[in-house]
């Protein structure tokens, strides 16, 4: 079985044209009775090598973490050493220079990238907090968002620098979730102990899914027949801009407080509805995957009120799982009815509606 990485590795080595590597994916489509394009193909797996060399990356960076983190350097810093996040971070890099760069390695490439970021963050954070002293950060909310804030400024420009060298799709994400944290930890700073902080930063981080959102569309636009890494690019975008804003949203209704109403129960399903369609215009699922715990948890807790107590949650999954294999065996032809009624502009934006007749 070939992979779409593996075809993109034979049009790159000149092996297979692109004209023959198009013809071929169309042939698969048409066999499966579905336009290749709303598959939503993005790189995970060239083969259980992957799964074997991601397991034995992990026990690598969990004991380099953990010997790291005997290396204590004296004070009241009772959180991971410094050392922890740094030697995880360059062991991470040093292992993307063969898993990623020379073997191409999909699934080891995303947990290498993961713990770079990730080890160069806890470094930054675990040294300023060092510095500083453990006791400053008591009844202190303002100074550890601050460090939040910077140690997520770092991790940024550390994944920056990681795209430019290895270029693996899932780094756009995780910079701009980096760039996430030090907004709201900036804004967590500026506003300081306030009751009204929870919201704010929920709006706050409406608005930045919303702007994810935006820059993944960017991404989607320049790529609507999906053959690149840009499409890859904007599949994880599309997963972080997903939470960003569905848990907002539905925090801010009020849906999160242990109880829901009829109406809170109506307002979940039009929300969920919108979602949906905006899921087939741009053909991406992720919005409708963020928003699934929301909505089995307010229609079960309304079939709760109903008296329906043992099988409330029983009845809300078959419903909403039925809905979701329904919507998934004629997802094409649902996309065509929301996408053909638009304006020819939006359309031209949007992913391609059957590739095989576009290409």
């Amino acid at each position: 079985m070939y992979s779409e990485s593996d075809l993109d590795a034979a049009v790159a080595a000149g092996a297979l044209s692109p004209q023959a590597a198009d013809a071929l994916r169309n042939h698969v489509s048409a066999r499966r009775t579905t336009p290749a394009v709303d598959e939503e193909h993005f790189r995970l797996l060239t083969g259980f090598n992957d799964i074997f060399v991601a397991i034995a990356a992990v026990i690598l960076l969990t004991a380099v973490s953990w010997i790291g983190d005997s290396m204590r350097m004296g004070g009241d810093w009772t959180g991971p050493s410094p050392f922890s996040g740094l030697f995880v971070a360059g062991a991470a890099w040093g292992l993307a220079e063969f898993f990623t760069l020379k073997r191409r390695m999909a699934l080891p490439s995303i947990v290498l990238l993961l713990a770079f970021v990730g080890g160069v963050f806890v470094a930054v954070a675990s040294l300023v907090g060092l510095t500083i002293g453990e006791s400053a950060f008591q009844d202190n909310e303002r100074l550890a968002a601050l460090v939040v804030a910077g140690a997520a400024a770092v991790a940024a420009g550390s994944a920056w620098l990681h795209w430019r060298r290895f270029r693996v799709p899932i780094t756009v994400a995780a910079g701009a979730t980096a760039v996430v944290g030090v907004a709201l930890g900036t804004i967590a700073f500026g506003v300081g102990d306030s009751e009204s902080l929870n919201d704010i930063l929920l709006g706050f981080a409406l608005l930045l899914g919303v702007g994810v959102f935006l820059f993944a569309m960017w991404w989607d636009s320049s790529d609507p027949k999906r053959e690149t890494r840009r499409s890859d690019v904007a599949f994880w975008l599309h997963l972080l801009a997903a939470p960003l804003i569905v848990h907002p949203v539905f925090s801010l209704l009020g849906l999160t407080d242990g109880s829901a109403s009829v109406m809170e129960a109506v307002v979940v399903l039009l929300v969920y509805v919108g979602l949906g369609l905006t899921a087939l215009a741009i053909d991406r699922r992720a919005l409708l995957v963020s928003a699934l715990a929301y909505v089995l948890w307010a229609l079960s807790d309304v079939l709760e009120r109903f008296g329906a107590v043992e099988l409330s949650f029983a009845l809300t999954a078959f419903v909403i799982g039925s809905a979701l294999l329904l919507l998934s065996a004629f997802w094409h032809t649902a996309r065509r009815a929301v996408v053909t009624p638009l304006p020819a502009g939006l359309r031209s934006k949007l992913p391609v509606l059957d590739r095989a007749v576009a290409a």
